[in-house]
């Protein structure tokens, strides 16, 4: 899988998140503080690992700043991503399962290496819900994303 990864600083937890995200068989782009010479606002950051996961050159995002917030709010800025700000396990298998979450937010103050590895084990082993009330709310959000950019 072809996953864009962000971060506002270089951080012990990022180094280990690329390290993992490698170490699982991940082709893994990076931006931000994480590749020299990129604009390590997280804003900027966030938004460039989004847009990749949009326009489908990357299959899913993680994107990282100190709180993980201001991560989620600029990638969820970009129509079509849905970024879930997760701090265990259970809410990454939730936001994957019903939310059908692309991008994964991380906090780089509260995120430990053994946290790290837990939730990633619970994002990519979660399925989007064939459940039709999911369905809907994932296709509600779609919908205020296109109604959204096409005003």
């Amino acid at each position: 899988m072809r996953i864009s990864v962000s971060s506002d600083m270089d951080e012990p937890v990022a180094r280990a998140l690329l390290a993992e995200l490698r170490e699982r068989g991940h082709e893994v782009r990076t931006h931000g503080a994480l590749s020299p010479g990129d604009d390590p606002r997280w804003a900027a950051c966030s938004e460039a690992a989004a847009r990749e996961v949009a326009d489908g050159t990357a299959d899913q995002a993680v994107v990282c700043c100190w709180t993980g917030t201001g991560a989620s709010i600029a990638a969820n800025k970009v129509p079509g991503v849905r970024a879930a700000l997760c701090a265990d396990a259970y809410t990454a298998d939730g936001a994957r399962r019903w939310n059908d979450a692309n991008v994964l937010a991380l906090s780089l103050r509260l995120t430990s290496v053994p946290l790290l590895r837990e939730i990633l084990d619970a994002w990519f082993a979660g399925r989007p819900s064939e459940d039709p009330e999911d369905r809907s709310n994932v296709e509600r959000t779609a919908r205020t994303d296109r109604a959204r950019t096409s005003s």
